[in-house]
């Protein structure tokens, strides 16, 4: 996203995150025109009953699914050209579909992503005696909120709250508003600052796939839960 969004201090315990910096937690590059279809035609539920949509999801989800959510994409330039391109085939799908309705509410589990700040975390969590568990994002286009969210098990958590506007079919404007950093008995506020947009380019009821202001990647799976402060 635009600012480089949050800075967390320094905490002298061995539960707890190192310095980081984060512009923001969410994100796929210009898409080719092969296939152009109607938003008067195609809807949501079509796109999941249709060869073409199944054979370029299932190649995308098959691609990141040995990537440990996106470490192993950073040191392998060419495993990253091709899910990209499979990015870009499931972008070109949703091309014309709206995506910022209703069906973006949702607490969405992260997949894969190129976003550095994310997989540092995920990656040196261990050195803290803890790790990372899920990476969420919890949308509610009712109430106009996003939290972006780390997990710690068994109790620690990082979340950054958002307040969100639709900008179109497709684009999110945000805007940080807090942050807080939890374990089992105590609770760091923390301050953040950024704003910025996200684009959900494909959505159906499994997955979504996004890019942001920095052309950073995202796919996300609906969660079997519902992610709540």
């Amino acid at each position: 996203m635009t600012a480089r969004g949050l800075y967390i201090p320094a905490i002298p315990t061995n539960n707890h995150l190192p310095p980081f910096t984060s512009k923001s937690p969410l994100f796929p590059p210009p898409f080719s025109h092969h296939h152009r279809f109607s938003a008067t035609t195609l809807t949501r539920s079509s796109l999941t009953d249709q060869p073409q949509t199944l054979s370029a999801k299932s190649h995308l989800l098959t691609l990141i699914s040995d990537q440990e959510r996106g470490l192993k994409t950073q040191s392998n330039p060419q495993k990253l050209s091709q899910i990209i391109q499979a990015i870009d085939a499931v972008a070109e799908i949703g091309r014309g579909t709206t995506t910022t309705d209703d069906s973006l509410s949702a607490t969405w589990r992260m997949l894969w992503t190129t976003e550095k700040e994310q997989l540092y975390i995920i990656k040196n969590a261990s050195v803290f005696g803890t790790k990372a568990g899920d990476v969420l994002q919890a949308i509610d286009v009712q109430n106009k909120t996003l939290n972006n969210v780390i997990t710690f098990p068994p109790d620690g958590v990082f979340f950054v709250r958002s307040t969100i506007e639709i900008a179109s079919s497709q684009r999110v404007n945000f805007r940080f508003t807090s942050a807080v950093l939890r374990g089992k008995n105590w609770e760091l506020p923390l301050p953040p600052f950024g704003q910025g947009w996200f684009e959900s380019l494909y959505l159906d009821n499994e997955i979504r796939v996004v890019k942001d202001i920095r052309g950073d990647y995202l796919v996300v799976e609906r969660a079997p839960y519902s992610w709540k402060e």
